[in-house]
C-alpha cells in the first residue's frame, strides 16, 4: 500500500505565494523594510528564505526569497519607485507520493505566477493484495468402501485453503460406506446396550507379527501331552486376518533329556509346530464382554482354542473359561473351577456338534461374565450359562471375581486333539477380530 504525503507550510497550505507574504509579514515586523538590516530566517517548506544583507530593499538592494529556488521578491526598486516584481520561480520538487513529483510554485502579485508544478498523484495505489477467493478446495478425501473396521472408513479433512484468502476449506469426506465383517457384521464398532465402552480389543488390520503391545508367546512342549512345539513365528497377521499356523515339521527340543521324568523333556524332538499367544502380562479384565470372530480347523489332531484364566492362584482354582475349544467333532463351552485335589478341575461343559461344511464358515463366539454369571455363545446362541455362586472353589473362595488374562491357540494331538498323522498340513485357525467391552 502506497500512502500520500502531504507539506505544512505555516497555516498547513503550501505555494510559494504564502512564502512570499510570510516574507513581507516578517519583514514589517521586525522593522526591516527600508532599515537595510540583515536577516535569514530559514523555511523549511521548500527552500531557504534569505534577505540579502548587502542592502536594503529601500536602497535597491537584492533580496530573494527562495522556496525550493531563487524568487526576486522586489530586484532593483528605486526608493519611491514601485516594484514590479520577479519572477516567482517554483524552484525545487517536493515529493508528494511514493514516485510521482509536486512543484509547489506559482507567485503573488508582483509577476506573473506560474501555474505550480504537476502535481502526481502519488502513482498508481494500489488496492490491495488480491484475495484469494479461498484457492482450490478439496471436495474430499477418497474414502474406503469398508475402511478400518473401527471407523469405517478414514474421512478427508477437506480441501487446503489459500493463505490469505477467503474459503473455509473444502467439504470434509464422509468416509467409506460400512461393509460387514467375517462374520457378516457391520465393520463399524458399535457397543453393546448394556456396556460404555470398547475397552480393548485387536482388529489385526496391520501385517508383520501380532501386535507385542497386545500379545505375548509360550514356547515349547507346555502341557495336556501336545505335540506341537509353540513358536511365535507361526501367528502372522495379512490382510486383516491372524493366522495361527499348524504345520508338520521338525523341531530339535532344547530341553531333552532322555533320563528326565517330565514328558516335556525326554521327547528329542517335536513333529509339529503351531502357536499360543497371551495377553498375560500385558492385559486382564474382569466382567465384560469378549467376542472373537473367527475360523476354526477341525480336521484329526486339531484342538484350536479361546479361553481365559484368572491372574492370581494355581491351576484351576484360578478359574478357567473356555470361551471357544473344538475337539473330535465338537466345540465346547466350559467352566472350570477348584476341587479338593491338587490339579483337578470341577468343569461346567457344554457342548455342540459340528462339521466341514459348519466349520468352512466363519462364526462369533461371545462371553457375557458379570457379577451373576458366565454365559457363553455362538453366534447369538446361548450354550453354557454358570451362575457365579455355582462356580465356586471347593475351599468356598471365588475364582470369577478377580481379573483374567486371555489366550488363544492352536494345539495338535495330546489328550484330547487325537492323531494328527493322516492330515494335511498346513491347519489354519483365522480371526478376524478379539474385542473386550465393558
Amino acid at each position: 500500500m502506497s500512502r500520500h504525503l502531504q507539506s505544512t507550510l505555516y497555516s498547513g497550505r503550501s505555494g510559494t505565494g504564502y512564502v512570499v507574504r510570510g516574507l513581507l509579514l516578517t519583514l514589517l515586523g521586525s522593522g526591516l523594510l527600508g532599515c537595510g538590516g540583515a536577516e535569514s530566517p530559514v523555511s523549511n517548506t521548500g527552500g531557504t528564505f534569505s534577505v540579502a544583507s548587502g542592502g536594503a530593499i529601500s536602497l535597491g538592494g537584492t533580496s530573494n526569497v527562495a522556496s525550493g529556488g531563487s524568487a526576486n521578491a522586489g530586484s532593483n526598486a528605486s526608493e519611491g519607485g514601485t516594484a514590479t516584481g520577479g519572477n516567482a520561480v517554483t524552484g525545487g520538487t517536493f515529493s508528494a507520493a511514493s514516485g510521482g513529483t509536486m512543484a509547489f510554485g506559482g507567485s503573488d502579485s508582483g509577476g506573473t505566477p506560474p501555474t505550480g508544478g504537476s502535481t502526481f498523484a502519488g502513482g498508481a495505489s494500489s488496492t490491495g493484495n488480491t484475495s484469494a477467493t479461498g484457492g482450490k478446495s478439496q471436495t474430499g478425501g477418497s474414502s474406503a468402501t469398508s475402511g478400518t473396521k473401527t471407523t469405517g472408513g478414514v474421512p478427508a479433512t477437506g480441501g487446503g485453503i489459500a493463505t490469505g484468502g477467503n474459503a473455509t476449506g473444502g467439504n470434509a469426506g464422509a468416509g467409506g460406506s460400512a461393509g460387514t465383517d467375517k462374520c457378516g457384521r457391520s465393520t463399524t464398532i458399535a457397543v453393546p446396550s448394556g456396556y460404555t465402552k470398547l475397552t480393548w480389543h485387536d482388529e489385526f488390520d496391520v501385517d508383520g507379527a501380532p501386535s507385542a503391545s497386545n500379545w505375548g508367546y509360550e514356547t515349547g512342549f507346555v502341557r495336556n501331552n501336545e505335540l506341537q512345539w509353540y513358536q511365535s513365528k507361526n501367528a502372522t497377521v495379512t490382510g486383516g486376518l491372524l493366522t495361527i499356523s499348524g504345520k508338520r515339521e521338525q523341531v530339535t527340543n532344547p530341553n531333552y533329556n532322555p533320563n528326565g521324568a517330565d514328558w516335556k523333556t525326554t521327547r528329542q524332538y517335536a513333529q509339529y509346530t503351531a502357536a499360543s499367544m497371551t495377553t498375560s502380562g500385558k492385559q486382564s479384565w474382569k466382567f465384560g464382554r469378549f467376542e472373537l470372530c473367527g475360523k476354526i480347523p477341525i480336521s484329526k489332531g486339531m484342538w484350536p482354542a479361546w479361553w481365559a484364566l484368572g491372574v492370581s492362584g494355581e491351576w484351576p482354582s484360578n478359574g478357567e473359561i473356555d470361551m471357544m475349544e473344538y475337539y473330535n467333532g465338537k466345540i465346547l463351552a466350559n467352566v472350570a473351577t477348584g476341587t479338593s485335589t491338587r490339579w483337578v478341575a470341577k468343569w461346567f461343559s457344554a457342548t455342540k456338534a459340528v462339521d466341514a461344511t459348519w466349520s468352512a464358515s466363519y462364526h462369533l463366539w461371545r462371553m457375557d461374565w458379570d457379577t451373576n454369571a458366565i454365559k457363553l455363545y455362538v453366534d447369538d446362541s446361548l450354550l453354557n450359562s454358570v451362575s457365579l455362586t455355582d462356580a465356586v472353589n471347593a475351599d468356598g473362595t471365588t475364582p470369577f471375581r478377580q481379573n483374567a488374562y486371555m489366550m488363544v491357540n492352536l494345539a495338535i494331538g495330546g489328550d484330547n486333539g487325537g492323531d494328527p498323522s493322516s492330515t494335511t498340513f498346513p491347519q489354519d485357525y483365522l480371526i478376524d477380530y478379539i474385542r473386550v467391552f465393558q
